[in-house]
């Protein structure tokens, strides 16, 4: 089997495993349709996806870096799933947060027009695009690990790991593992990078889960804000 071929199947894998982080925030979506209103859930994690997202589709464009197709279709399927859930947000949520979610999604695009502009007229090969397009996916992708240290943070104060589910946890280091050997088979440092980091984070929060399992109280009163949820995808690309 040649490499692009094992490369192929390391990819769809990916895939697979990246659907099941971006729908993994549904049935809280389900919750907030049923009541009619986002109450303490934060639009803030889908934002930070959405240009994420959007960044990785970019990166993978023939003319930015070549041979990317399974890049382009998760995270173009990734960015039709976050922008739903930020219409749900915004649908059931007051218009003070209204206000501020339009803010943040006005400076995102303008920030992405921007980027495609410098891109398109400043870089003329592969090379100088993949680098520059790369370097910002790995810088922005970093600010989305904020979220999983904060869980792993509540988890070591309460000594509960209520808010930081098993199987997710689980789901998000083997993305990392996959995306990582994925990057390693033609090496992308761009791709090995954040993915490397997102599956030491897995692998740390199952070590978390193991440590406070047992520690944890069948019931809790008070539920943290969404800030505190884990990422829809921290280690996608």
């Amino acid at each position: 089997m040649t490499p692009d071929a094992i490369r192929n199947i390391v990819g769809i894998i990916g895939n697979v495993l990246t659907f099941g982080l971006f729908v993994s925030p549904m049935p809280t979506f389900y919750k907030i349709w049923k009541r009619k209103d986002l109450e303490d859930f934060s639009p803030i994690p889908y934002l930070a996806t959405l240009l994420n997202c959007a960044l990785w589709v970019f990166y993978g464009m023939p003319f930015v870096h070549p041979k990317s197709l399974l890049i382009v279709t998760i995270n173009g399927f990734g960015l039709v799933v976050e922008a739903f859930y930020i219409i749900m947000c915004f649908i059931y949520s007051k218009r003070k947060l209204r206000m501020k979610m339009l803010g943040i999604f006005l400076v995102e695009l303008v920030f992405m027009v921007i980027v495609i502009l410098v891109v398109m007229l400043a870089f003329h090969t592969h090379e100088l695009r993949t680098k520059f397009v790369g370097s910002l996916c790995v810088i922005f992708g970093a600010i989305m690990y904020g979220s999983p240290l904060s869980v792993m943070r509540l988890v070591i104060r309460t000594k509960s790991v209520k808010y930081m589910p098993f199987f997710l946890s689980l789901a998000g280091f083997l993305n990392g593992i996959d995306w990582t050997i994925y990057g390693f088979i033609h090496f992308d440092i761009f791709v090995v990078l954040p993915n490397g980091i997102g599956s030491l984070l897995g692998l740390a929060q199952l070590i978390l889960y193991g440590c406070y399992y047992k520690s944890t109280p069948k019931e809790e009163e008070v539920r943290p804000k969404a800030e505190l949820e884990l990422p829809t995808a921290s280690s996608s690309v």
